[in-house]
């Protein structure tokens, strides 16, 4: 496919979506134009830049199944590829049970509202029958759609035309009304008592009476306010009384110069009444009233921008499809991009033309309740507000069944790699290729966001995660840029890295603008799923940009170490272990091992060398061999170190060149820990006691401090607790003060914690144990 039908029309699709239709005006209307029009272009500017360096990463090499999350994982690594994979199934998940609820509000609300399973004539208890009723055909939405894609996804297909087809008639429909309302407005009455917003779907006549066979009689108003619909003189409401009853036009249009009335934000808190500002209305307080429009939930900048970010996301549906692209460096960024500037120009156009047409308090009534009904935006359109409501209910529909088309594959890639061992049954599929179980999981999960039922609660929730997704995308296409990796070569050159920094500040300042709490909560998920696959998933190597992070952070600190010579404050041991290996290249002392890892706890340099004797070229295997044991028993004894064999003629020799060539730069050890020659005066063999001498003659030589420990096979292992015994330490030259410091060392070890008597030295010294 090509670029218009493989990623602008797939990116098209899945931006425009159900707060376009149902949230929108709302947003207009409770913020004013000039926030709303703030909060759509905060949220387009994040999604553009984002995109900007998503194009840099899939034009930086293939890109399969899994779009954004094979992206981030081969940028970042495993770990972090894996948390914000997951994030965004769950995102892509709840996206599905959103657009779900959608349809369900659109279906009950506009379309038939009769077909309400649960009622409640008290208005108190209206809005939980409502929500009642949502998760009842939510679940049964869901269960339709799900069998749909269980069957065969190339039924989704076929239909995403149509759907996509449905949107833009709709678009349309919008553009047609706004530039018809400029000469000729819709007739939308709004029935007002004084200032404050009425009901129009029980009353009859906007007005207090009305007139039947000559004889003046109270409306069906009049009853709603006062004790009885019958007579006048009865006691009424007060404000009723003090109020006159008014219709004003719910759509003046384009000419009308309402867009001055509708500049400024009106934030409302729940249960308040919808009023007009600029109306008469009499000082008198009255009683609440359910046929007033009433507001439904506590409104405040922060809450609108996390309902209407999902508005922008879907971006990568077009990177998501590489594979099935003609030519996909040169697709993915130039369809992404024009979508984002078509989809960003609609969102933008629509805030200042519902600003320009409609009345302020249709735009703050949520459900169209001042309408008679109507869906707000579908009273704008032209030609009918039947081509907004039956084409955003078969949109939301496709928008809901392309999600549970994607997060199943989305799911079924992480588990394909393998990082995380429990969801590797998700990554099973059908003999056609259909991941079963990762969509019968997607399904569950979805039916969680169906159960909240409120497409308003719902919609932060996934904001969270997609947000979060970008983030890393931002923070990926910096790493790669600014490290200068030799494989970074992307053919979309209209990327830098500070576009992607500011990316990923907006990203991580919409988290917290929209809800800190689901923000708090997204990270805490990632984190966790981070360690979990860090300590317990499969190891991956994908030469990802944290490791040449990593590297160059060590090459910069290495380079700072060498201004100076350390202060005496900042002075700790840093351990040279020299161990002994035996015929079969087994580790003659490992309770060397033991004391460093209790003498470091974890901190510092630890180094452990060895010597093999012979020649480098036949004992090359060997070496190898005997490495991978030391670093076996190393991961035993949870000492954190390097490990350095040296193949040598003669073991002296050896153990010179390891003392000098050790580490490097300013990450150089100054202490050598060895065993003492255990039987030398017996020993038949001289050069045992010849070796030792020579290396503390070489550790002297090299201004090193000497560690010898005596009886190493009676010292305490990690596993026991001290309790009895000595430390014996012979004190052989002045240390400078470490006689002090070693014992502290040793306390900080869980070992040694309780009791700990002895006195140390350092600078040549010996340790015996002794019980």
């Amino acid at each position: 496919m090509g670029t218009f039908m493989g990623v602008y029309l797939p990116c098209l699709q899945n931006i425009f979506g159900v707060i376009l239709f149902l949230r929108l005006t709302w947003v207009v209307g409770t913020a004013g134009v000039l926030q709303a029009f703030a909060i759509v272009l905060i949220c387009c500017c994040c999604t553009m830049l984002t995109a900007i360096s998503m194009s840099a990463i899939a034009t930086n090499g293939v890109v399969p199944a899994g779009g954004s999350y094979f992206m981030i994982s081969r940028a970042l690594g495993p770990e972090f590829g894996g948390a914000v994979g997951l994030c965004f199934y769950l995102g892509t998940t709840f996206a599905a049970a959103m657009y779900i609820l959608g349809a369900i509000e659109i279906f009950l609300v506009y379309i038939v509202p009769r077909a309400a399973i649960f009622r409640s004539d008290d208005a108190l208890k209206e809005s939980a029958a409502m929500l009642n009723n949502m998760r009842v055909y939510g679940t049964a939405f869901l269960v339709l759609m799900v069998l749909v894609v269980f069957i065969g996804v190339r039924y989704v297909n076929k239909f995403a035309s149509l759907f996509l087809a449905c949107v833009i008639v709709s678009i349309l429909a919008i553009y047609a009304g706004a530039i018809k309302s400029s000469f000729a407005p819709p007739h939308f009455p709004v029935c007002m008592l004084g200032n404050r917003t009425l009901s129009s779907r029980h009353i009859d006549v906007c007005s207090k009476t009305k007139e039947i066979n000559n004889m003046t009689v109270p409306s069906k108003l009049w009853g709603f306010f006062c004790n009885s619909s019958q007579f006048f003189n009865v006691t009424c409401d007060e404000y009723f009384v003090h109020n006159n009853v008014t219709s004003i036009q719910g759509i003046p249009g384009l000419a009308s110069g309402i867009i001055t009335e509708n500049l400024w934000g009106n934030y409302l808190p729940k249960g308040e009444i919808i009023e007009k500002p600029s109306a008469k209305s009499s000082d008198v307080l009255g009683s609440l009233n359910h046929e007033y429009v009433l507001v439904d939930i506590t409104t405040s900048f922060t809450l609108l921008v996390g309902i209407f970010f999902p508005s922008v996301t879907g971006i990568m549906a077009g990177s998501n499809r590489s594979g099935d692209l003609k030519d996909a460096q040169k697709s993915i960024p130039i369809g992404t991009i024009l979508a984002i500037l078509t989809t960003s120009f609609v969102y933008l156009s629509n805030v200042v033309l519902f600003g320009a047409c409609i009345e302020g308090v249709v735009l703050r009534d949520k459900f169209g309740d001042a309408v008679k009904g109507n869906l707000v935006v579908g009273t704008l359109s032209w030609p009918s507000p039947w081509v907004i409501v039956i084409g955003s209910f078969f949109s939301t529909c496709g928008a809901g069944l392309q999600s549970l088309t994607g997060a199943p594959r989305l799911l079924q890639a992480i588990a394909k790699d393998n990082i995380i061992p429990f969801l590797r049954v998700f990554g099973h599929s059908k003999a056609n290729g259909e991941p079963t179980w990762a969509l019968l999981l997607t399904a569950a999960i979805a039916e969680l966001g169906i159960l909240i039922a409120s497409l308003d609660l719902v919609a932060p929730i996934l904001s969270m995660f997609f947000l979060m997704c970008y983030l890393f995308v931002n923070l990926a296409c910096a790493l790669q840029t600014l490290l200068r990796t030799p494989n970074w070569r992307p053919r979309f050159r209209y990327y830098h890295w500070a576009l992607s920094f500011m990316g990923m500040s907006i990203c991580l300042a919409l988290m917290f603008i929209s809800s800190w709490y689901y923000a708090i909560v997204a990270m805490v998920i990632a984190g966790m799923i981070y360690k979990y696959i860090e300590y317990q998933g499969a190891e991956k190597e994908w030469g990802d940009g944290i490791r040449g992070l990593s590297l160059s952070a060590a090459r910069f600190a290495l380079l700072r170490l060498e201004e100076g010579p350390p202060h005496t404050k900042n002075w700790r041991p840093q351990l040279l272990v020299l161990l002994k290996l035996d015929e079969d290249l087994h580790v003659k002392h490992p309770r060397l091992l033991t004391f460093a890892s209790q003498l470091k706890a974890g901190k510092g340099l630890t180094i452990v060398g060895s010597v093999i004797v012979g020649n480098f070229l036949e004992n090359y295997g060997e070496a190898l061999a005997a490495e991978q044991t030391i670093k076996h028993l190393m991961e035993a004894e949870k000492v954190k170190g390097f490990c350095q064999l040296v193949v040598a003629a003669k073991l002296r020799e050896g153990i010179s060149h390891l003392i000098q060539s050790c580490g490097l730069g300013g990450m150089k050890h100054n202490t050598v820990v060895m065993g003492w020659p255990n039987g030398w005066r017996q020993s038949e063999d001289a050069r045992a006691w010849k070796t030792f001498i020579g290396t503390v003659r070489v550790t002297t030589a090299a201004h090193l401090a000497l560690l010898v420990a005596k009886n190493i096979s009676f010292f305490p292992s990690n596993v026991e607790q001290f309790s009895e015994g000595n430390i014996d330490v012979w004190w052989i030259v002045h240390d400078g003060g470490m006689l002090m410091l070693l014992p502290f060392l040793l306390k900080q070890h869980k070992v040694f914690e309780t009791t700990f008597l002895c006195n140390l030295s350092l600078k040549g010294m010996i340790l015996g144990w002794a019980r």
